[in-house]
């Protein structure tokens, strides 16, 4: 059978996975009485892809368009995701770029193509959503072909085909003015894909070898080893060798070989080279380690991953309320948790901390936050500190990561955004006006810069700010950051939150907790007005007497709180604070909860 494999790459929400679900059903992979047929986003089955609606994990699914197999990879959009990129875009020999018909190319356009061309794909670029009233198709074509001059390695990557779609109906063309009242028809997708997608390059007569690019697993057949044959045959009961990348080899059985078809994984006899399969039976194989036959095999190049840019403290939760919410709690099982996590989350790196605790470092706060998320749904309990830029010694000077920054705002707010990025010391590139009422603005921007930028930018834009950015390079570290937040208020006892306090509370900043909300000495309760720490008693209830004076027995009416998202709590975090997050709860919370130590521990420190 003729095979293709292509990868689908794109900014995030410019259709990507949109366009997949399409190219799923047209092709017939459902009935139209599955289930599947009546879904959208079909391949974003992790609970948190289909809470933020962006995807986290790559994945392969097969269809058969005319006799051609095509295995197809959907890609996150997200920069913090790019290790799922780059481990994944080696099985691709092709690459379908999708582009807003109105934004046209963003920062993780960039970084995705940038990964695309550096392997070597040959680019189909795909214009989506040109339905859209505010689309610039000419506009967006003539940027498209900037983008290609920036990144491409040769010059045969500058001539690429170009189609037009409204993915999320299904449809698509071959030139831009098209009928867009007519029937759902991706047929020029796929035959671009068959036309203009190069069959795999491999050697089909030789010993078995297989790069490992992904790792899957269930409670069934244990550990899948995913990824393309890239020479020979393999079958179930092959003796087959496994190169670590240390250059240790292993003898190792496989036991059943798999294949994708739409969803599903169907089990074959055989599977030859060029196609993505899935291996069972190799349980200590790992990403980018070599699989071959044991009688001639040699290790082929490992992928290359970027390395983190951001790291945060992590450790079993030590606050007065452990063990209450959470079924893992000690150190030894967060430790195997996060080795679980390494063996498949490549752009994550650990290293034991000074304290019992485990530095843990990924390509940002996304990234980081999505991990902690994971583990509060498994039942973990973990407190985290503040996110912490990941810096370099380049010959004796210490340097820092530089972004380029894109927002997308209402052009009346572009004011008060410049002003903001000011602050954390940003430089404004360009800005452009379009004829929606929205600005563009474009910065550089170091990594410090961007921490808890994204929570103040919804609230100086009214939630109407869109950010995204593209790790430039290091540079040597700037100037210091002014502290851009107040001072935080905690509390004072242990207890239960009252209206009464609360009322105190809310006099002095901003609330987060609500009446009956159990409290401890050193727990954070809100933001102060002022940039100093707070204690403060939110479990003090008002004094009875026998006297009634006027007034007296007015209801308090507390402001409703605010509450923090996983993501914000981070962003709120100092250096001497923690995160507590459980299955149940998020808590911000001092380092040191006793504010008489605390003032010991800062006047040694200022010694």
């Amino acid at each position: 059978m003729n095979i293709r494999n292509v990868a689908i790459i794109a900014h995030v929400d410019h259709g990507k996975t949109t366009l997949v679900d399409g190219l799923l059903k047209q092709s017939k992979t459902f009935r139209e009485n599955e289930a599947e047929f009546s879904q959208t986003l079909i391949l974003d089955s992790d609970d948190q892809e289909k809470e933020r609606g962006i995807t986290i994990l790559a994945k392969n699914t097969a269809v058969t368009y005319n006799g051609t197999k095509i295995n197809i990879i959907d890609t996150p959009g997200h920069a913090d995701f790019g290790g799922e990129v780059e481990r994944t875009l080696g099985m691709a020999d092709g690459a379908i770029l999708v582009i807003d018909a109105q934004e046209g190319p963003m920062p993780q356009t960039k970084f995705v193509l940038k990964k695309a061309l550096e392997m070597g794909l040959k680019p189909i670029v795909v214009i989506n959503k040109i339905d859209k009233d505010a689309r610039r198709i000419d506009h967006v074509i003539e940027m498209t072909h900037d983008l290609f001059l920036d990144l491409a390695t040769d010059e045969d990557q500058l001539e690429f085909p170009v189609y037009y779609a409204v993915c999320r109906a299904g449809k698509a063309w071959d030139q831009p003015e098209p009928d867009l009242d007519g029937p759902a028809d991706l047929g020029p997708i796929f035959d671009a894909i068959v036309e203009y997608v190069p069959a795999p390059d491999v050697d089909a007569t030789g010993p078995f070898q297989m790069l490992v690019s992904a790792l899957d697993r269930d409670d069934y057949q244990g550990k899948y080893v995913i990824g393309k044959i890239s020479r020979g045959v393999v079958r179930p009961g092959d003796a087959v060798t496994l190169i670590k990348k240390d250059g240790v080899r292993e003898a190792a059985k496989v036991d059943t070989v798999y294949v994708s078809a739409g969803l599903k994984r169907l089990e074959v006899a055989e599977a030859k080279a060029g196609d993505i399969v899935s291996l069972t039976g190799i349980k200590n194989a790992g990403i980018g380690e070599t699989i071959g036959d044991s009688a001639a095999t040699e290790a082929l190049d490992t992928i290359e991953i970027e390395e983190p840019t951001m790291k945060m403290s992590m450790a079993a939760n030590t606050s007065p309320f452990a063990g209450n919410e959470g079924t893992y709690v000690t150190s030894r099982q967060l430790l195997a948790r996060i080795n679980k996590e390494l063996e498949t989350n490549v752009a994550l790196k650990m290293d034991k901390g000074p304290d019992s605790d485990f530095i843990v470092s990924g390509r940002g706060e996304l990234h980081l936050s999505v991990f902690i998320e994971n583990l509060r749904r498994e039942g973990f309990e973990v407190e985290v500190g503040k996110p912490q830029v990941i810096t370099k010694f380049i010959d004796g000077k210490e340097h820092e990561p530089v972004e380029e920054l894109t927002i997308d705002v209402d052009t009346e707010f572009a004011g008060a955004i410049i002003s903001e990025i000011g602050r954390r010391k940003g430089v404004l590139l360009s800005q452009e006006s379009n004829s929606d009422g929205t600005a563009r603005c474009l910065f550089r921007i170091s990594t410090r810069g961007l921490m808890g930028l994204r929570s103040k930018l919804l609230t100086l834009s009214k939630g109407t700010a869109a950010m995204s950015s593209l790790f430039l390079q290091y540079e040597p570290i700037g100037g210091a950051i002014p502290r851009l937040r107040n001072g935080a208020l905690y509390s004072s006892d242990t207890g239960k939150a009252v209206g009464y306090g609360l009322n105190n509370a809310q006099g002095r900043g901003v609330v987060f907790i609500s009446p009956q909300t159990q409290v401890y000495e050193g727990m954070i309760v809100g933001l102060n007005s002022r940039d100093v720490d707070l204690g403060i008693n939110v479990t003090k209830e008002k004094k009875l007497t026998n006297v009634r004076a006027s007034g007296s027995d007015d209801s308090i009416v507390l402001t409703p709180p605010t509450v923090l998202s996983l993501e914000q709590s981070l962003d709120f975090l100092e250096d001497d604070e923690l995160l507590e997050a459980t299955p149940k709860s998020l808590r911000l919370r001092k380092k040191i909860l006793h504010a008489g130590e605390r003032a010991r521990s800062a006047a040694k420190s200022s010694r």
